[in-house]
């Protein structure tokens, strides 16, 4: 091939390489954008939506990928809305179980088929009574069937029985609708049956929702579409056709360029190929 003919070759491809690969760095990637978003919101703003209230409580960041092996890393936003939400919890305390009340031990005890309340008996601490005691022994014993306490006083040992030694333990009862001091809580007595009696309180629990990028979430009853800018802003709005639209305008540019590397590709290496093809021995 006459090497006057390759340089004009050369030439043309060079130039239609160098052109696509100006278009390909010079040019915009159109992003992403609401004229007039429902909410621009940054980490740990609250909003209200259907009458509920949201914090926004983080916008972060990650890196996946990568790690020095040659891939590319890919970085990835997210943000974390939260809500607290009042809900109702419940603790069933069977007949003849133990419960817990003012630092001390008590037993459930309903009577009846067809009970409307039950009774919580104090359960007596035998032990810390005895052993206050200094004229009694610390352990009681058994003749005959019956429980006795050994008591000494002015030398002289008796038997008490235990009905008579030991006070009479507290008893408290309680019917539907009553409220206990449970804990560091309220609770209200919401049902009594004969097998258990059952218990209701309040309480708050946060309920989180993780949003990604240019993605649709619902919040409350409402559906937006979020778009994350950096980590300093959580964008929500309602806007669809608005989103739709600018991400199809994305998606040509990126199959544009697409188009646009693989032309300037194969420029350069048509032009490289023409410089090989000028410079092979002539065989006449």
């Amino acid at each position: 091939m006459q090497r006057r003919a390759v340089a004009v070759y050369v030439a043309f491809f060079l130039l239609v390489g160098s052109a696509t690969g100006v278009l390909v760095t010079t040019a915009q990637t159109p992003g992403i954008s609401f004229e007039n978003p429902d909410y621009d919101l940054s980490s740990g703003d609250s909003f209200e939506v259907d009458g509920n209230e949201y914090t926004v409580a983080a916008i972060t960041e990650t890196e996946e990928g990568g790690g020095g092996h040659g891939g590319s890393a890919t970085t990835t936003i997210t943000a974390t809305v939260e809500r607290n939400r009042t809900v109702q919890e419940s603790e069933s305390w069977a007949n003849g179980s133990s419960v817990t009340l003012d630092g001390g031990e008590w037993t459930v005890r309903i009577a009846g088929d067809d009970p409307d309340s039950f009774t919580l008996v104090e359960v007596l601490d035998r032990t810390a009574i005895l052993e206050e005691d200094p004229n009694a022994d610390n352990e009681t014993i058994e003749r005959d069937g019956e429980e006795y306490v050994v008591v000494s006083e002015n030398d002289e040992t008796r038997l008490v029985p235990a009905t008579e030694y030991f006070p009479e333990p507290t008893e408290r009862s309680y019917a539907v609708d009553d409220e206990i001091e449970y804990g560091d809580r309220t609770v209200t007595v919401d049902s009594v049956s004969s097998d258990a009696a059952v218990v209701v309180w309040m309480t708050t629990e946060t309920v989180s929702t993780e949003i990604a990028q240019n993605s649709r979430v619902t919040i409350g009853d409402t559906e937006f579409v979020a778009h994350l800018e950096d980590t300093s802003t959580l964008t929500l709005s309602t806007d669809f056709e608005s989103f739709e639209a600018q991400q199809a305008a994305i998606d040509r540019h990126e199959t544009r360029s697409d188009g646009l590397w693989r032309v300037m590709i194969v420029s350069l290496l048509s032009s490289g190929l023409f410089l090989a093809m000028a410079f092979m021995p002539s065989r006449y």
